[in-house]
């Protein structure tokens, strides 16, 4: 009883285990502390260093897209692709592997096909952009779009505007290609629905359409 009063009197309570109220305090005062300092540090090493922080400003670009100019502010990241759908609102060009192995991104530039994903904004400044919408004159198809509704050369659809802007890349290059020319052409554009056969057709035909006008 006398050993109670006592811890009472020093604010100390010797358990079994060793321990004192005041011990306990002290050790859960100390990692607290060094929580605090932890978190200070992971902060600090997440801020990005001043040579980082310049890498990302934004610097302004022109560019022509479907022979319209537009003069955008831009981050130096920032891939074509990303700027057509989300500043442009030109959502013809499709997000899809975003690596440049499915091709649902491609479009022309001089007149060359390429994957809008691998390409950076900045890159593309002074050079001439075509789009699917591109393609369109007014509310009328194009000759490779009209094609490929006429062959039927789609299924879910999702890859179809790649194809498209892959073949017109190679009828603006050979406006009579062969079907060895037109497989390879597409080579680099997957589609999932397997509509290959339609789509050597829809080239042809577009070949044809282009032609005619």
């Amino acid at each position: 009883m006398k050993k109670k009063e006592d811890d009472e009197k020093t604010g100390q309570c010797q358990c079994e285990h060793g321990y004192t109220r005041r011990g306990f305090l002290a050790s859960v005062g100390v990692g607290a502390m060094a929580a605090i300092a932890t978190t200070s540090k992971l902060s600090s090493a997440k801020e990005a260093s001043p040579a980082e922080l310049s890498a990302e400003k934004a610097v302004v670009v022109t560019l022509l897209v479907n022979d319209r100019t537009h003069r955008l502010l831009v981050e130096p990241r920032w891939s074509l692709l990303y700027v057509l759908r989300e500043h442009l609102g030109l959502t013809g060009t499709k997000v899809g592997c975003e690596r440049g192995e499915c091709g649902a991104c491609t479009v022309l530039i001089d007149d060359l096909p390429r994957n809008a994903c691998l390409t950076l904004a900045v890159e593309a400044e002074g050079r001439r952009i075509t789009t699917l919408e591109g393609l369109m004159q007014g509310e009328e198809l194009g000759p490779v779009q009209q094609a490929f509704v006429e062959e039927d050369a789609m299924q879910c659809g999702y890859c179809t505007p790649g194809q498209i802007m892959s073949v017109e890349g190679l009828l603006r290059a050979r406006p009579q290609p062969t079907p060895a020319e037109i497989r390879q052409a597409v080579s680099g554009n997957l589609c999932r629905c397997g509509t290959y056969p339609h789509i050597v057709k829809a080239a042809a035909r577009a070949a044809d359409l282009k032609a005619k006008r």
